[in-house]
């Protein structure tokens, strides 16, 4: 008999904002590899804090040198610890970044396999050597500039499918221009990050797929009109450039977009990693995307579905069916689908202010991130037990888009007055979470009379959809502005059978018991992680970056995608119909799971063990305590009580901050590595943007803050994470298990706020407040 065919291997690579990130699966799916370069550790001559430079302006910039070391050095740790002869094909995604090439571009199908990459590409190959990324938002004004421009968000979301957003490209674009003409001039070529990182690959320049030339605010979709079709809007391009020849040379510098949807190779291995690192010359390089909608395609999202990812931006995603831009969200053609599907599209909502004030609010108000959590689930829903005096906080510290675009600040009310500070202090984590996630709510409703998401949204899709628990089945309420049984809003808040199915959640935040909670009773819908974040959270719950050995969700998106094309292209029966992505992907996984008799998707790869529990079904309840969001919940751990009575000790004048701190403290805090301090005032007015590279991370031993406490330091308990509850074997073989459970009468709490919430926001987007 002839000998048994080794398994091929499909590598995901991720360019993160942190690290560089690797994946390795084999035919199953199954992970069998996980690498990854710390840009902080492992390449710490650059000198980054969280891979970024911070400067005053809000600024967030990364030098593109270092990620060409870094790729060295995770090509070198890949051939070292696997055999790369076995890889099929290579997949991948990466930040929202743009790198600036400098006239004439390197050869890179001429590159020496001596010698390493960033000893051939150096900085001087860069006419922009460090380059903003997706937090910057010094562009922000620029972006308002070119949405004036083209009439309005209205119009311009109509046009180029986004309406104005601080990391827009077409923004970046403007401001290079404007801000050093020098850069602008020395320019031969501009690549996405995606773009660049496939383009090492395969030695050639690559240009984009058409779900990230959408994200530009350059590219006109050809379902925005009757007969129309895709292309760079020369119109946006000469705003841009300036006139009609600068236009066209930003034209020439994107170059061309794959409109074929993903499914298809954009090329081979280069000769120079085959000779240097034994790869397969055959090797298929896959269409590269953006990290989130990576993402995105990891965890097969259903129809009725949305996936929420908690992190320095937190973004809602969701499937949608029709191509209808409007300035409400941002909108993507899936980027893997064949071109012979009906076309697909990914609804994307966002927030910049994400991470940042939650490291604020904990360090203002809290400890730890231990202490976070527990004072977020005895607080109850809107801050009081009262029906009438429910407290709302928005933290607006950067530049977002639609509808704050032109809102800055940190924004508290008491009984629909605006305060300087809650006189209960302990309600302010509670409260900025409640804001967080009630903006994603709010924003899903008003997007469903769009008809983006066809004749029915949510579980609306499912045929066993539930109507409003107050109006029921047979006598639902009409939506409609001047409906006044819906309090002026154009949606019943009371209804969710319009709201996801279920809440797919990844993210550093979503490890928190607390928070995880909060999204299933404000969407009324279960709360699934994957098994490779619950399992990695038991070894680092509050950190961005996978624990070692762990999976990132966009590097996987990357190792599937390249799976997918592999067999598309070998002609296997996984590559010749059957569905889209999604549903290839879950036959693989369901294949997998009945050869293997049940047995859970493998977690991580020569990860640091653990005592504490695992993703395993049944495994625990989503809280130490149980379901936390209960009105009036008094429970606490015992370790925890210090914490609460040190709040409940603290100054509640509403000049205090809580726990003592004062404006030198915050300060302090928000001190960037170049020692540039925030000048701010915390009277709810304004509030300039903290310059800083908060991952959410933990600042450890905090000292108490109380300033009549001189005793010795006191190290904070640790943040117990979510664990699994019973999750269904469906839900289980895609490698999901549920970690919360949603509460019907937590949801009419939530629900009875929106009127009020929705209130409140429209007085800061009109100036009133």
């Amino acid at each position: 008999m002839p000998p048994k065919t080794l398994s091929a291997f499909f590598l995901g690579l991720e360019l993160a904002t942190d690290q560089l990130r690797a994946s390795i699966v084999d035919e199953n799916l199954e992970l069998v590899g996980v690498e990854v370069v710390d840009f902080d550790t492992e390449v710490a001559e650059y000198q980054t804090q969280g891979g970024i430079f911070t400067t005053p302006g809000d600024a967030y910039t990364t030098p593109v040198e270092m990620w060409l070391k870094a790729f060295d050095l995770l090509l070198e740790k890949l051939g070292k610890n696997y055999d790369l002869s076995r890889i099929k094909a290579v997949g991948g995604a990466a930040q929202q970044a743009l790198v600036w090439w400098k006239a004439p571009v390197p050869p890179l199908q001429a590159l020496d396999p001596r010698l390493p990459v960033h000893a051939q590409i150096t900085s001087q190959s860069f006419s922009l050597q460090n380059t903003p990324i997706s937090q910057d938002t010094s562009a922000h004004t620029h972006a308002l500039a070119l949405e004036a421009a083209l009439g309005g968000p209205d119009l311009m979301a109509s046009r180029v499918g986004t309406c104005a957003h601080p990391s827009l490209v077409a923004a970046q674009l403007l401001r290079v221009r404007e801000a050093w003409p020098d850069v602008w001039s020395r320019t031969g070529r501009v690549q996405m990050a995606s773009s660049f990182l496939a383009s090492l690959l395969t030695g050639t320049l690559v240009g984009m797929g058409e779900a990230e030339a959408s994200s530009t605010g350059l590219w006109v979709h050809a379902g925005s009109q009757p007969g129309g079709q895709s292309g760079w809007d020369e119109g946006v391009m000469e705003i841009v450039g300036g006139n009609r020849d600068e236009g066209h040379r930003i034209w020439q510098w994107l170059g061309e977009v794959d409109v074929s949807g993903g499914r298809r190779r954009i090329g081979t291995i280069s000769r120079y990693l085959v000779d240097r690192f034994g790869f397969d010359s055959e090797t298929i390089v896959a269409p590269f995307t953006s990290d989130y909608l990576s993402s995105y395609l990891s965890l097969c999202p259903s129809p009725s579905d949305a996936v929420l990812t908690f992190g320095p931006m937190d973004i809602m995603m969701a499937p949608a069916p029709n191509y209808i831009p409007t300035r409400l969200y941002n909108l993507y053609p899936h980027p893997a689908q064949d071109a012979s599907e009906k076309k697909r599209y990914i609804v994307m909502l966002s927030s910049r202010n994400a991470d940042v004030p939650r490291a604020l609010v904990r360090d203002m108000y809290t400890k730890s991130w231990s202490a976070f959590d527990r004072l977020v689930a005895i607080v109850p829903p809107g801050g009081s037990i009262g029906l009438d005096d429910k407290l709302f906080s928005f933290w607006l510290l950067q530049g977002d888009s639609y509808p704050y675009s032109h809102v800055k600040g940190i924004y508290r009310f008491e009984t629909g007055i605006k305060v300087n500070e809650f006189r209960d202090l302990r309600a302010n984590p509670r409260c900025l979470l409640e804001s967080q996630i009630l903006s994603f709510r709010v924003r899903w409703s008003r997007t469903i009379p769009t008809g983006v998401f066809g004749s029915a949204a949510g579980r609306a899709r499912n045929a066993s959809s539930t109507a409003s628990p107050i109006t029921g089945a047979s006598q639902k309420r009409a939506t409609g502005v001047n409906n006044s049984n819906n309090m002026g809003l154009p949606f019943d808040p009371y209804d969710y059978s319009t709201l996801p199915s279920r809440i797919l959640t990844t993210g550093a935040a979503a490890n928190f018991p607390s928070i995880a909670n909060l999204a299933g009773d404000v969407f009324n819908a279960p709360v699934l992680m994957p098994t490779t974040q619950i399992d990695a959270a038991q070894v680092i719950p509050h950190r961005n970056a996978p624990a070692v050995g762990f999976p990132a969700r966009a590097a996987l998106g990357g190792a599937y995608v390249a799976r997918w094309v592999w067999a598309k292209e070998k002609g296997t029966p996984a590559g010749t119909g059957r569905g889209g992505f999604e549903e290839e992907v879950r036959r693989l996984l369901g294949k997998r799971w009945g050869a293997t008799n049940g047995t859970l998707l493998r977690t991580s790869v020569n990860a640091p063990s653990t005592t504490k529990t695992t993703s395993a079904a049944g495994s625990g309840a989503s809280t130490p305590y149980g379901h936390g969001s209960r009105l009036g919940s008094t429970v606490v751990l015992e370790e925890e009580e210090e914490d609460v009575e040190e709040m409940e000790r603290a100054p509640m004048a509403a000049s205090g901050f809580g726990l003592g701190f004062n404006e030198t403290d915050m300060h302090a805090r928000l001190r960037t590595i170049t020692s540039s301090t925030v000048s701010t005032t915390m009277s709810g007015g304004s509030l300039d943007a903290p310059s800083t590279a908060f991952t959410t991370p933990d600042l450890g031993g905090l000292t108490s803050s109380n300033p009549q406490d001189s005793t010795t330091p006191v190290a904070p308990s640790t943040l117990q994470p979510v664990t699994a509850m019973p999750t269904s074997d469906a839900e289980l073989q895609l490698g999901l298990a549920k970690v919360a459970e949603p509460d019907v009468d937590a949801f009419m709490s939530y629900a009875a706020l929106v009127p009020e919430y929705c209130r409140l926001e429209g007085l800061l987007i009109k100036a009133i407040v």
